[in-house]
C-alpha cells in the first residue's frame, strides 16, 4: 500500500524559486520514477503553481476544501499519467489552514510522495504548512537579505519540529559577493542539497507554462533538480552530458553537495 511522504518546499520569503522547484521535482518523480506524486499549492494569498502547468483557471481549488464546500478529490486535476495538482484559488480569501493536514493526511494512501508549495510570509499559516509536512526543504537565493528569512524558516521549522532535509540554493550566479555553499551552511548549520545557476530557460519556460524538466530536461536547471528528485526515490542520478564529462577533467567529480545528497539519498531509500 501507498504511504505518501509530505515534503514541503518552504521559505517565508517570496521569490525564491519554491514553485518552481515543486513544479520540477514532482514531474520528474512522476516521469522518470513513475511514482504517483500529488503537488499542492498552499500559498493561499498568492498561488501560481497551477500556471507552472498551463491552468489558469479552476472550478475546485484547496480553498474550497479548507472551507468544507467540497470533498478533496473534486479539487484535484491529472496532468499526467503520475502526477496531479491540488491548486488553489486565484481569488484568494481567507480560510482555516489549520486543517490543512488532516486533509492532506487522507491521501497518504493514494500517493508515493506529496510535495506541498508555501506561502511566503512568517505567519500561522505558513506554521500550518511546515507542520503538515513530513520534512521540509528550504529554499533560498544566495545574498545576505534572504539569509536573514532563511533563518527566520529554520527556526520555525525547529518550534514546529519538522526535519529540515536540506537547503536549495537558488538563482546563484557564481559572483564574489555572494553567499557560497560553505558560508550558508556556516551560518545555517543545514546542508546544502542544490544549487542552481541563474539560467535563461527558467524564464523562457515559465513563458510558456511549462517547468524546465518537460521543455529541456538536459538543462543545467533540470539536471539539479533530477540529481535531487532522484535522492527522494533512494538513486543516484548520474550526468552523463558531454560538457559535464569534460568539466570533470578539470575539477574534482565530487562536490559538496553531490555528498549531501547522498545522504539525502540513504535517508530516503
Amino acid at each position: 500500500m501507498k504511504h505518501a511522504k509530505i515534503i514541503g518546499f518552504v521559505s517565508i520569503k517570496g521569490g525564491v524559486g519554491k514553485t518552481t522547484a515543486v513544479a520540477n521535482i514532482g514531474a520528474v518523480l512522476s516521469h522518470e520514477y513513475a511514482k504517483k506524486t500529488l503537488i499542492v499549492d498552499a500559498n493561499l494569498y498568492g498561488p501560481n503553481l497551477a500556471l507552472q502547468f498551463g491552468f489558469f483557471e479552476v472550478q475546485n481549488s484547496l480553498h474550497d476544501v479548507l472551507e468544507g464546500t467540497v470533498k478533496i478529490e473534486k479539487a484535484i486535476y491529472n496532468i499526467t499519467d503520475n502526477l496531479d495538482l491540488l491548486p488553489a484559488s486565484f481569488n484568494a480569501r481567507e480560510v482555516d489552514s489549520s486543517l490543512l493536514l488532516t486533509q492532506l493526511l487522507t491521501l497518504r494512501s493514494k500517493y508515493d510522495v506529496i510535495l506541498i508549495d508555501s506561502s511566503p510570509s512568517n505567519t500561522e499559516h505558513f506554521s500550518n504548512i511546515v507542520r503538515s509536512s513530513d520534512e521540509v526543504f528550504i529554499v533560498t537565493t544566495p545574498d545576505f537579505v534572504t539569509l536573514a528569512s532563511t533563518l527566520q524558516t529554520l527556526k520555525v521549522a525547529k518550534k514546529n519540529k519538522t526535519y529540515v532535509v536540506g537547503i536549495i540554493l537558488n538563482k546563484a550566479h557564481g559572483k564574489d559577493y555572494e553567499l557560497d555553499l560553505g558560508e550558508m551552511q556556516k551560518h545555517t548549520k543545514v546542508p546544502v542539497v542544490s544549487v542552481l545557476y541563474e539560467e535563461d530557460i527558467v524564464l523562457k519556460a515559465l513563458s510558456k507554462s511549462k517547468p524546465v524538466y518537460l521543455m529541456n530536461p538536459d538543462s543545467d536547471t533540470a539536471i539539479e533538480y533530477r540529481k535531487l528528485a532522484a535522492a527522494l526515490v533512494g538513486d543516484r542520478y548520474r550526468d552523463n552530458r558531454i560538457k559535464t564529462k569534460f568539466k570533470n577533467l578539470f575539477k574534482p567529480k565530487v562536490q559538496q553537495e553531490d555528498i549531501n545528497r547522498s545522504i539525502v539519498m540513504v535517508s530516503h531509500y
